[in-house]
């Protein structure tokens, strides 16, 4: 009977992102939503499974990835989270998570993406101008989860979100919701969230307001009137999780745990992730998975993704007999941009 709940419910997953490739086109999706860095994936735990944690997500990163895990973190929990992203961009992380018995559990946390300074340049200062700018994103969330049964429990979290260019921002806020549903059958979880609902981004500023000439080709008029530059608003990375984990064995002091997600974002291809995890007396982790997009071969039939396996480890210490220090590593490959490596430390009060 478990074999053939696990079968139906992996059908399920794939289902999400199977049938929308019967309504694909020619027209990409790529580049169309703000807030890219809203995508990047939070935790190394996560990371190390291939993303595939909405089934999981049973401590403080659910806030990210299924904010109604948030109603199963046993204790107080606070993470840092450490990544050199790509082309030498800095990406960092905090939170914590706080359980409040019948209130359920309240979370916070504040996701910072830096892209360091760089040269102005314009057409006629193709070199640069002498000036320097600087470019970030910044969301600061907050959630909220409650536990309605022994086996169902809801989430969801509140975020504002920021991105800022020179002397220009544009500004947004959304929501996330989350459910986790605790199976009878070998304890077997399915996870289903919906991420960035909100509103559009549209840059406004300082460096929209400029001069502008009505007639270059007449002389004497005022050729410095006051104008202003209408920039193009941008949606918010919509995106529909939904997952299942379970233990393929459990015994010995011994833990091996699948999860398989499907994501249906609005602005790229679906995808299907595979994660595994082996936990050793809950000391010591190991963890590999890997992410697969549907529809993205190029013309030639090679993937347009250039993302790969990713692999992952991580250690329990009990510092105290009521606090535990979790440090993970994680180890992401992304082909011709480079490798990513990411670490995380999760306190548990």
């Amino acid at each position: 009977m478990m074999k053939k709940l696990f079968i139906s419910v992996v059908l399920i997953v794939a289902s999400v992102t199977t049938l929308p490739a019967q309504f694909v086109t020619n027209v990409s999706k790529v580049g169309t939503t703000g807030a890219s860095f809203l995508e990047i994936g939070i935790g190394s735990r996560a990371m190390g499974m291939g993303e595939a944690y909405v089934g999981v997500a049973n401590d403080v990163t659910a806030l990210y990835w299924n904010p109604g895990g948030l109603a199963i973190v046993p204790r107080n929990q606070v993470t840092f989270i450490h990544t050199q992203w790509l082309a030498d961009i800095t990406f960092n992380h905090v939170a914590g998570a706080f359980p409040l018995g019948k209130m359920g559990t309240i979370a916070a946390s504040l996701t910072s993406l830096n892209i360091g300074e760089d040269k102005v340049r314009t057409v006629f200062y193709p070199e640069g101008t002498g000036e320097m700018f600087s470019a970030s994103s910044m969301a600061m969330s907050i959630g909220w989860a409650q536990r309605f049964t022994d086996r169902f429990s809801f989430g969801a979290a509140g975020k504002y979100i920021e991105e800022q260019i020179w002397h220009s921002k544009a500004q947004a806020l959304a929501v996330d919701i989350g459910t986790l549903f605790r199976t009878q059958f070998n304890d077997m979880r399915i996870g289903m969230s919906v991420s960035n609902f909100g509103t559009s981004l549209k840059m406004e500023g300082r460096d929209t307001q400029v001069t502008h000439d009505i007639d270059e080709t007449k002389e004497g008029n005022n050729s410095k009137i006051p104008a202003h530059l209408d920039t193009a608003p941008f949606s918010l990375p919509l995106i529909f999780r939904v997952g299942v984990a379970g233990e393929l064995y459990q015994g010995n002091h011994q833990r091996l745990t699948l999860a398989i997600d499907a994501n249906h974002p609005n602005n790229y291809n679906e995808s299907v992730q595979f994660g595994l995890e082996y936990a050793l007396m809950d000391l010591i982790y190991l963890r590999g998975g890997q992410k697969f997009y549907l529809n993205d071969e190029d013309e030639n039939g090679d993937p347009n993704s250039p993302e790969g396996f990713s692999v992952g480890a991580g250690v329990n210490v009990l510092i105290s007999r009521n606090t535990r220090f979790y440090l993970d590593y994680s180890f992401g490959d992304f082909g011709i941009l480079d490798r990513v490596q990411r670490f995380s430390v999760n306190l548990e009060f």
